[in-house]
């Protein structure tokens, strides 16, 4: 793969990270100015109201269909491409926007991830600033990994026209930075991102679903509430999400970061593609005119089709807001027993939600999550991190802010 390195040197090894509680290692602290994470991390003091208005022209609206749980939407579709590119991870519309903005000279490099090459599911940020390079960045990595250190590199090397594509706290501290970074051209394609953990402890849970590990190539949760599996040796398997071992992972294997992120949809993107509200194919939200630029670039061969929706999210939620309480004050999570496990299995992929309704299930889900473990852990830090339009998905589960000092600092009084 022909990538640009920062600086001439090796474009996978970075200073290391300082410490710091509640951190994702979007990269910021590793630049030459770590104390821009202070202006620019989703953990500290975001804006979402503030950043929405500037970057799409206005924040979401509570009135407007489902912009409460996805953020500001110029229009949400299905789609597909078709033929689907080889190797992706779904039909392969995120790498091949950005193939196509370096085809048509749109930018100069594309900021995104690619396999380490001694182990592929680490993450490690690259700039591919050849289209036919982006095939090689297909696929999904688990893991943190700096993608924003290479923002400066990437200026120094002329690429002052840049698309990235990230997790929303990338996407977050890129856009709270954008004013003063000074690129002529930003494109931002955003993926949603509900929960994050370390490489190695990724590798733990593949050791938890196979007797070999080391052969699965593909892992995805899919929305008919199974997780599929593929092997190098041509074998796929899936699993209901009810079978998966998740009792026997650490209490930390989901970092509290992950468990207290308050943007699953990436609200902050041009374009967000992702595929739970997709049944089966992707999702795409498109935020402002950028977004729909981007998505013309793929007008030739991208089928779209109507949202679907179906079910009711409100139980799977109560459930989920009952077994995170339990395990937020250190209690055992309540099992089912196995002989249920697979009648409800086989039940959930018909009566439970589905489209847009599974997509507002674990927005909800999320939100709950977040109140929940800030509450036991750091409730000072409450009326800095919950963002308004998060206290309002919550309230109808019975979930509030104890007082007013819960609550943010409201940008619009």
């Amino acid at each position: 793969m022909r990538n640009t390195p920062p600086f001439g040197q090796d474009p996978f090894r970075f200073s290391e990270a300082p410490p710091r509680s509640l951190c994702t290692d979007c990269g910021i602290s590793r630049t030459d100015d770590p104390k821009a994470c202070g202006r620019a991390c989703q953990f500290i003091q975001p804006d979402y109201p503030g950043l929405e208005a500037r970057i799409h022209g206005r924040p979401r609206d509570p009135a407007k269909a489902d912009e409460l749980h996805f953020g500001v939407i110029q229009r949400m579709v299905r789609a597909r491409l078709d033929p689907p590119a080889k190797g992706a991870q779904w039909t392969g519309i995120t790498s091949s926007l950005g193939a196509r903005l370096l085809e048509a000279n749109l930018v100069d490099a594309v900021l995104t991830m690619a396999p380490d090459p001694e182990d592929s599911w680490r993450p490690v940020p690259v700039l591919v600033t050849q289209a036919d390079d982006m095939a090689g960045v297909r696929g999904m990595r688990m893991g943190f990994a700096p993608l924003l250190a290479l923002l400066k590199p990437a200026l120094q090397a002329g690429h002052k026209r840049l698309a990235v594509i990230g997790i929303p706290c990338q996407v977050y501290a890129l856009r709270a930075l954008e004013t003063e970074l000074g690129f002529d051209r930003l494109y931002v394609i955003g993926t949603p991102c509900s929960d994050n953990t370390t490489t190695e402890k990724f590798h733990d849970f593949l050791a938890l679903l196979s007797d070999a590990p080391d052969t699965i190539t593909y892992l995805e949760f899919r929305p008919d509430y199974r997780v599929e599996l593929r092997f190098s040796t041509g074998q796929v398997k899936t699993i209901p999400f009810l079978q998966l071992p998740i009792s026997q992972l650490p209490q930390d294997f989901f970092p509290l970061t992950c468990r207290t992120c308050v943007d699953y949809t990436n609200s902050l993107a041009d374009i967000t593609v992702g595929y739970m509200g997709g049944s089966g194919e992707q999702w795409l939200i498109v935020r402002n005119e950028r977004g729909e630029r981007l998505l013309d670039q793929l007008s030739d061969r991208i089928d779209m089709s109507p949202l679907q929706t179906g079910g009711k999210r409100q139980n799977s939620v109560k459930g989920f807001i009952a077994n995170t309480e339990r395990a937020a004050g250190g209690l055992p999570l309540r099992r089912m027993p196995d002989w249920v496990r697979p009648l409800i299995g086989w039940l959930m992929p018909r009566i439970g939600p589905k489209g847009l309704e599974f997509a507002r299930t674990r927005v909800e889900m999320k939100a709950a999550e977040t109140v929940i473990h800030l509450r036991r852990t750091l409730p000072r830090r409450m009326k800095h991190m919950i963002p308004r339009h998060v206290w309002a998905l919550v309230q109808p589960y019975g979930l509030a802010p104890d007082a007013e000092a819960d609550r943010e600092p409201s940008q619009a009084d």
